[in-house]
């Protein structure tokens, strides 16, 4: 038996690209969007009483990710991109039904629009589905997970001046935390595990509206170069 469903609404992020969006939730704070409901959706009645949640599930689809063909296995930027394990041991993007969880905080309520922070979804992601966090029943003290035990390392984030002038002027302009969102999202080094590039190479990702540049002077270290 097939089932249908259909977005609730979507969501406007900073980030424009999939590189160097967090792996996870909550890693990059500095990390905001909206979510714009669609109707009947973005009535007031339907938030009623989310006024007193601090946090909230997302259910979205992976839409830049949907595959005809449905994977067993993946291999997970944590282990390096050289290992595999199976598809329901990670969250990879490659879902068999392309469907993402998140939990993200719940800065404000409008009618019609949430808007969040500490999020990982892409600019124009689906969402399906908003349920309260509730401490008591989703936060497990025992829990544990031997793929992913921690947090990933963070590596020192380093400026340009000129850059660091840039992205504050941009940060003024858009009214964001652009500097502390830059320095989240590139301390846990979006690139994959597997590249040990050369020093001069650089790499690039959109945030809001800037594109920002950067490259690895050294192992475990990264430099910001352009902001524009």
């Amino acid at each position: 038996m097939s089932y249908q469903v259909s977005p609730i609404g979507y969501v406007h992020s900073c980030f424009k690209e999939k590189f160097a969006i967090p792996r996870q939730p909550h890693l990059a704070p500095a990390a905001r969007g909206v979510l714009e409901l669609l109707p009947p959706f973005d009535k007031a009645e339907a938030l009623d009483g989310l006024e007193q949640v601090s946090h909230v599930w997302l259910l979205f689809l992976f839409h830049q990710a949907l595959e005809d063909q449905p994977r067993l296995k993946v291999r997970p930027p944590r282990l390096g991109g050289n290992r595999s394990i199976g598809v329901f041991a990670s969250r990879s993007t490659h879902r068999p039904n392309g469907i993402g969880q998140s939990v993200v905080k719940l800065d404000r309520i409008e009618t019609g629009r949430l808007w969040l922070s500490g999020i990982d979804l892409l600019d124009g992601t689906p969402v399906l589905d908003i349920k309260p966090y509730v401490p008591y029943a989703d936060s497990v003290a025992q829990a544990r997970n031997g793929i992913a035990p921690a947090p990933p390392t963070s590596i020192p984030v380093q400026w340009n001046d000129l850059a660091l002038q840039e992205a504050r002027e941009h940060a003024q302009r858009l009214g964001e935390p652009l500097v502390e969102l830059i320095e989240q999202c590139l301390a846990q080094d979006p690139r994959p595990a597997y590249q040990q590039p050369e020093p001069e190479r650089r790499y690039g990702a959109r945030l809001w509206d800037v594109d920002v540049q950067w490259h690895y002077p050294q192992a475990g270290m990264i430099r910001v170069l352009q902001v524009s």
